[in-house]
């Protein structure tokens, strides 16, 4: 090892750290249909998180482009990038469509690099991850959206939601009907709050890693070595 770069965790680096703004929460939901049953559970996360005092932002996918069909200066593509750096928690749902995550979905992750200049704009953020099923019970598009979220460096919490049958979850008002798929969706938004807390002000902190302050410091030490031309 290193051992310049070598750094003990500590209680004292642990600690969360009060921030003056209410927690940040992006939603996303992966359908464009008028009644989409991933957005209405989106709908119903975003009103416990603000009952829980957060302030959240749901982003409406209609009108994002294909990834690599314009350039990231689009209007909907910047959108989605600058709600990701405000953001410190998200929560993801998506329909499972042929035992996967839309491509609606996807192409929102897609149009997000892992950096944006000097900035990872996903790295260190509370992530929880649900799907709705338009028949039986199934858990393949919570474990992608799982597997996306560690590739992206956030830190998912362990509870998820996956709401069968969804058509018949719902109301004729769109508000999801008393039910143990409810009370999951409670369960989760909850544990995410708590773990948003508890990382918040520390994500820097708890997202540092011993190989790259090594690469770092190998880098600055080749510039400072280098010969004046």
């Amino acid at each position: 090892m290193d051992m310049a770069q070598v750094q003990t965790p500590t209680f004292e680096q642990v600690k969360p750290i009060d921030l003056p703004h209410p927690p940040r929460f992006l939603l996303l939901h992966g359908s464009l249909r008028e009644r989409s049953f991933s957005r209405l559970v989106i709908a119903e996360c975003a009103r416990i998180l603000e009952h829980f005092g957060a302030e959240v932002k749901i982003f409406d996918p209609h009108g994002l482009p294909q990834t690599d069909t314009e350039e990231v200066d689009h209007p909907k593509v910047q959108e989605l990038r600058e709600l990701m750096t405000w953001s410190e928690g998200q929560v993801w749902c998506s329909p499972e469509r042929h035992g996967s995550m839309t491509s609606i979905f996807k192409s929102q992750i897609d149009w997000v690099p892992l950096s944006l200049g000097a900035v990872r704009p996903t790295q260190g953020k509370t992530l929880a991850v649900m799907q709705v099923c338009g028949g039986s019970q199934s858990f393949n598009v919570v474990q992608q959206l799982r597997q996306l979220g560690r590739w992206m460096r956030m830190v998912t919490i362990p509870n998820q939601s996956s709401v069968a049958k969804a058509f018949l979850e719902f109301d004729d008002n769109d508000r999801m009907k008393p039910s143990g798929y409810y009370n999951r969706i409670v369960d989760v938004m909850e544990e995410l709050m708590k773990f948003t807390l508890l990382l918040r002000g520390n994500k820097d902190y708890f997202v540092d890693r011993y190989s790259e302050r090594v690469e770092t410091a190998e880098k600055l030490m080749q510039r400072v070595n280098q010969r004046n031309m």
